[in-house]
């Protein structure tokens, strides 16, 4: 299983709608992907390492598939609709890691 990342990076007089994000873009990105998507998570960063420390991401977004393949086969025929909605929620450049799950819940 693999998963990918897109996180937020936290920057001073950014924009991200966190509602937006949870609500219409995951839920949209899920639907486009169908099954090729198993699901997705959402997280959304509250502080960091030491008390008072801003968190080093205003939000991430996982979408879990079985394989590199079967990501890139749901997501490639939708990614200008995907990526066109980016402003709908943020002004922020996302960073992507594409990760394999070696320990999770089952």
């Amino acid at each position: 299983m693999i998963k990918v990342s897109v996180m937020y990076p936290n920057q001073p007089n950014a924009r991200f709608d966190h509602d937006y994000y949870r609500d219409k873009h995951m839920p949209m990105v899920k639907e486009k992907m169908g099954a090729s998507c198993l699901f997705y998570t959402v997280d959304k960063g509250i502080g960091g390492g030491a008390p008072g420390q801003a968190a080093a991401y205003v939000a991430f977004g996982n979408i879990y598939a079985e394989s590199l393949e079967a990501f890139q086969a749901g997501f490639g025929p939708h990614v200008k609709a995907i990526m066109a909605d980016i402003p709908n929620y943020t002004d922020i450049k996302p960073v992507t890691q594409i990760s394999e799950v070696v320990v999770g819940q089952p």
